[in-house]
């Protein structure tokens, strides 16, 4: 019988009386033929965002490591690095020049790698590190050898030793002055798995004469979002710290309130959101950037909730949530799949069509889709006239008015209105 990871890991715990452990000793060393009594251990241990841990790892603020190729070590392990906020405006963000290629097609950059290529010939790795021709040597699994480190705990620092763990580099690049290394994800996440970019420089820096630079990509919605990082301490997992950001763009920006306006002036309210006459559920997906995300991998494959949940490290409800935005603005839809019989979620022609625009267009068709709801359409006229948002309080207010969803969910869908208004006004020159 197939179990999810929150199940197994709630029998591992109980099996072997994991969070007394921790308490007790700091950390709980499992083996993965332990594990894999109740799951594969490459099911139960990866998760690039905090997002997506179990809840029974959540709740007992308990994370897991990889020390060698067949044991992992329990702890109160602080792990994950948010990624900052994107508060620049796009048309602010330098353009990229992309070489006249008929392989490369900017409209359909599906894959990591085909991201780091696009990165490199462009030459926006160059740019972004400041030295010329960052050649590409390595890349894929590797052993890590031998190395031990501290981490940040609840309590304080935990000793860690880790021999022969493996890792998986994106990019690994040389130039004259250095050496670098790349992760590199096509999925927006809040936060990244510090261990990414840890495990590879630990291996490295044994091997190399040369400093390493640590490198962090997002690229999605056609931009790339590249961030340097470093260890302030070689032994201490928990010294990463942000050297500098920079944000680049593949396509036309410019985008301007007037162009806004016209969006709304342009668009009809399609409904109020009233949730007696839809079945529909209103929108509670945060980050609208996600949406965009998810948008652009279902163009490429029909996904089950559980494949949204393992591409976009969700919980199995955020997978709903999220799949639910799309289908709030009629891009996203359910069918059953003809070769597995599964329900699988796809895009609808509307939100093909929209994939395949440029940047600007798709941008403003999004904008449109928003506004076609009233709520949206009121509050986006008020903040454009007046200058400022609407507090939560009286977003709160005019969801009551409209009766979009229960009194229990107000509040954290609240959240998700004011999301999505910053959004769009996130997207014109100020």
């Amino acid at each position: 019988m197939n179990i999810s990871s929150n199940e197994a890991w709630k029998k591992i715990f109980d099996k072997y009386d994991i969070v007394n452990k921790v308490k007790e000793d700091g950390q709980y060393k499992i083996l993965s033929k332990q594990i894999k009594e109740f799951r594969e251990p490459r099911l139960m241990s990866k998760w690039d965002s905090s997002e997506s841990l179990p809840s029974i790892l959540e709740k007992s603020k308990i994370n897991i490591l990889p020390d060698s190729r067949s044991s992992y070590v329990l702890g109160n392990f602080q792990l994950y690095e948010k990624v900052p906020a994107l508060t620049e405006h796009v048309t602010k963000m330098q353009k990229v020049e992309i070489p006249d290629f008929e392989t490369i097609d900017v409209n359909n950059i599906s894959s990591e790698s085909n991201a780091i290529n696009l990165l490199v010939i462009s030459n926006v790795l160059d740019d972004f590190l400041e030295v010329d021709q960052n050649v590409q040597t390595f890349n894929g699994r590797m052993g890590t050898g031998e190395f031990s480190f501290v981490v940040n705990t609840r309590r304080g620092k935990e000793n860690v030793f880790v021999k022969n763990a493996q890792c998986e580099i994106d990019g690994g690049f040389e130039n004259e002055e250095s050496v670098v290394i790349l992760e590199a994800k096509n999925v927006v996440y809040p936060d990244f798995h510090i261990r990414q970019l840890y495990y590879p420089y630990r291996l490295w820096q044994k091997r190399v004469k040369k400093p390493i630079r640590l490198v962090f990509s997002v690229y999605s919605n056609m931009i790339y979002r590249l961030f340097e990082y470093e260890f302030q301490s070689l032994e201490d997992y928990s010294s990463i710290q942000l050297v500098k950001e920079r944000n680049y763009s593949l396509q036309d920006t410019e985008i301007n309130n007037e162009e806004l306006l016209e969006v709304y002036h342009k668009t009809n309210v399609k409904t109020d959101d009233n949730m007696n006459n839809t079945d529909i559920p209103f929108v509670q997906a945060d980050s609208f950037e996600r949406v965009i995300s998810l948008l652009e991998h279902l163009y490429e494959n029909c996904m089950t909730t559980d494949d949204i949940a393992e591409l976009m490290q969700f919980k199995d409800r955020q997978s709903y949530y999220y799949f639910n935005a799309g289908k709030y603005l009629r891009l996203f839809e359910k069918t059953n799949d003809e070769n597995t019989g599964k329900v699988v979620a796809q895009l609808t022609s509307l939100g093909e069509r929209i994939y395949k625009l440029n940047y600007k267009a798709r941008q403003l068709s999004l904008v449109k889709l928003i506004l076609e709801h009233k709520i949206f359409h009121e509050f986006f006229i008020d903040i454009y006239n007046n200058g400022e948002f609407p507090s939560k309080e009286i977003v709160k207010s005019k969801m009551r008015e409209y009766n979009v969803c229960g009194e229990s969910q107000i509040d954290r869908r609240s959240g998700s209105v004011l999301s999505w208004l910053k959004w769009i006004f996130t997207l014109s020159k100020v």
